[in-house]
């Protein structure tokens, strides 16, 4: 369908996707002040108004200088906002948002009068790796704001009776090969190439994990009993000292207070996630697991970009920030695991696309045949045997990095991203753990 596309048509379609995200990202910043604009609430993350003046940098950076040839429009900002410029700990002296602003407009100005003359076939997957770039890290400020606003306020935690819905059902993935990654031009680098997996039958949660169950392994003990956790994880958890998801079961949103039993369990490590997979006698998918229960359609041997077909998300489908909302809510929220029927992949998951990240049991690394792209630095140094693979994406994630081959990366000791997880388990499944 894209090869199809007349050059003018794929430069209408990138000029409206540079809008869409560009308003949603601005959005982000309406009535912000400069306390929060500048704040480092998390030493690992810069302050948001790093991510937005950074954003500016990199898309000056490839498409006005790289590919254009022009010169820098802003040289007093490339030690500030380039990634490797200064330390987080120094990205808080910053321009104010108005400059900033100035500073994403003006070259957003020069970078539409250079589509209209760049050379598309040759360029487009650039393009579309600047888009989902700018998606990215308006995540990553989504939950910084999160970090700020849970400094700024005092959080009661809700209790409150089980989910009349249990949610424990699992799903079997009958044995065979299916095709993981993808060749699309908008695949990122470690998406790429598209090959063939075979992959024993087992088991997947059709759900992912929710508060209500995940609140079973805390009263239970679990934070306390080294028995469900791994060596590596009961070493985090007793430097970490902490004893529920970092985005549990609280007023954290600023409105009613309600319950989240039914919600996916929001802000957990790798580590948690480990500890209550083994709490119920399960384990973490494998990535591969997680993908072909996800967007492989058995009765056409064909992969599918999301797990309902070719569509682009819509909010009938998953709870995700979309060109659908046409805006970004400042302050999302999770939905319920089973709020999106229309979102089910062909093996009947739900929720597998937004609301939360999925923790996976694979760590990140290049498929056979992985060429880096756009620059070494994005992918290839990572594949360090030290980050775990994330899918699905979560409320906070934009469309255009929303798709089953997406894979996002963190080391397992993070529980700021909003990530859940699902189980998984072997053919022969018998639950021996405390939880069920």
């Amino acid at each position: 369908m894209r090869s199809k596309l007349s050059k003018s048509s794929v430069k209408e379609v990138i000029f409206q996707a540079f809008y869409e995200c560009r308003l949603q990202t601005f959005a982000l910043f309406q009535d912000m002040d400069e306390a929060t604009f500048c704040s480092q609430p998390h030493p690992d993350f810069s302050p948001v108004g790093w991510h937005l003046g950074h954003i500016a940098y990199i898309e000056s950076l490839w498409l006005l200088e790289r590919s254009a040839g022009s010169p820098c429009l802003f040289p007093q900002y490339r030690k500030l906002f380039a990634a490797d410029g200064l330390p987080k700990s120094e990205r808080v002296h910053l321009p104010n948002l108005e400059e900033i602003r100035y500073y994403l407009d003006t070259v957003r100005e020069k970078v539409l009068e250079y589509l209209e003359v760049a050379d598309i076939e040759q360029q487009e997957r650039l393009w579309h790796f600047l888009i989902q770039h700018e998606s990215q890290h308006c995540e990553i400020i989504s939950f910084v704001l999160e970090l700020n606003k849970r400094q700024e306020a005092e959080f009661v935690t809700l209790h409150v009776p089980p989910s009349s819905t249990p949610f424990t059902e699992m799903i079997q993935i009958p044995a065979g090969e299916f095709e993981q990654g993808s060749d699309s031009i908008d695949a990122l680098d470690n998406e790429r190439p598209a090959h063939r997996v075979y992959l024993d039958t087992y088991l997947i949660d059709r759900y992912p994990v929710t508060c209500g169950q995940y609140r079973e392994f805390i009263e239970a003990g679990g934070y306390q009993n080294s028995q469900w956790w791994s060596e590596l994880g009961w070493q985090w958890l007793q430097k970490e000292s902490v004893s529920q998801p970092l985005y549990w079961c609280s007023d954290a949103y600023g409105g009613k207070l309600r319950s989240y039993d039914n919600h996916p369990v929001c802000g957990v490590s790798w580590y948690e996630a480990e500890a209550y997979s083994r709490f119920v006698g399960k384990r973490l998918p494998t990535e591969a697991e997680w993908e072909k229960a996800v967007s492989w359609d058995a009765q056409t041997n064909s992969h599918r970009t999301y797990p309902w077909g070719d569509e682009k998300p819509t909010v009938q489908q998953c709870n995700c920030v979309g060109v659908a909302h046409r805006r970004h809510r400042l302050i999302g929220k999770t939905t319920a695991v089973n709020a999106y029927p229309a979102g089910q992949s062909t093996y009947g998951l739900y929720d597998t696309l937004g609301n939360v990240w999925e923790w996976t049991d694979s760590w990140f690394d290049g498929y056979k045949g992985f060429q880096s792209y756009p620059y070494t630095g994005y992918s290839q140094v990572y594949f360090d045997h030290q980050h775990r693979v994330l899918k699905g994406g979560s409320w906070a994630t934009r469309s255009w990095v929303l798709r089953s081959s997406f894979r996002n990366w963190y080391h397992p000791g993070v529980r700021q991203l909003f990530a859940g997880f699902r189980c998984a388990a072997d053919e022969k499944h018998h639950p021996q753990g405390g939880g069920e």
